[in-house]
């Protein structure tokens, strides 16, 4: 098991899925944990959770395409523990789902303001304390957008999550002086709530869908939709000593289903 003892990390979108997930998993490995959600009442199953495990957590109410609100979250994290390690840029969104020419411009915002402005906004604020001490930074990207492009009306979303890598890659080169490396995840099909947060237009989609058919099981290495806990394990390893020489790369945990 990794040793996190005496780290410090914070989780964006930690109230459910793999947010959740990785939030235990980096507790039992002796991290304490800042939960950070837009609503904090739905972090306080977490919280409880984490202080069962005689882990220590802080919840955190912010809006991550907010400057002022996320440069205030983790000025609270500092205050309270003094610095900060890792920092798991995890909360995203679905969004419109949609053929281009209905996409309204203010949903196209939406999802770049949530998935891409969120993602810089987190890390740019977290870079001073990193710098400190080093640490590793995690983005949470997509197999969409990066190596699969059949999720028809996804156009925002797919470019959110592109530009998530590229971001990524830059911050990685610019910050190794820093010894601060920075990883992005780009997941299948893993079972979350992300869809509570998705608009789809069912009827505008039949316009532009192309048929795609895949073999049998869309997911070849386990027959299903990959688990939080196993995107949490990927995180635990990049928040540790075992990826000590792994920075500016994205990982695809998707049991094959984007090579189809």
């Amino acid at each position: 098991m990794s040793d996190l003892s005496n780290k410090v990390a914070l989780i964006t979108g930690a109230a459910s899925g793999i947010g959740h997930a990785a939030a235990i998993s980096l507790v039992k490995s002796g991290a304490k944990v800042a939960l950070l959600d837009l609503i904090p009442e739905n972090l306080e199953a977490v919280d409880k959770e984490i202080k069962e495990l005689g882990g220590e957590a802080l919840i955190l109410e912010a809006n991550i395409a907010d400057p002022c609100s996320m440069s205030t979250a983790i000025d609270f994290i500092i205050n309270k523990w003094g610095h900060l390690d890792i920092v798991f840029a995890n909360a995203g969104i679905n969004g419109r789902v949609s053929p281009i020419e209905h996409l309204a411009p203010e949903d196209w915002d939406k999802t770049m303001q949530i998935n891409l402005k969120g993602t810089f906004l987190t890390i740019k604020y977290a870079v001073p304390h990193l710098k400190k001490n080093g640490g590793s930074i995690i983005i949470t990207s997509s197999i969409n957008g990066n190596r699969t492009y059949s999720s028809f009306g996804m156009s925002a979303y797919s470019t959110s999550k592109a530009g998530q890598v590229a971001f990524g890659k830059m911050a990685a080169l610019e910050l190794a002086k820093y010894k601060i490396r920075v990883n992005i995840i780009c997941p299948g099909a893993i079972d979350t709530n992300i869809e509570e947060n998705t608009f789809r237009e069912e009827e505008k989609l039949k316009e532009i869908a192309i048929p795609v058919e895949y073999p049998e099981g869309s997911q070849p290495l386990a027959q299903k939709s990959g688990e939080p806990k196993q995107v949490a394990d990927l995180v635990l390893f990049l928040s540790s000593d075992a990826s000590s020489h792994i920075t500016g790369t994205e990982i695809y945990i998707d049991g094959a289903e984007s090579l189809l």
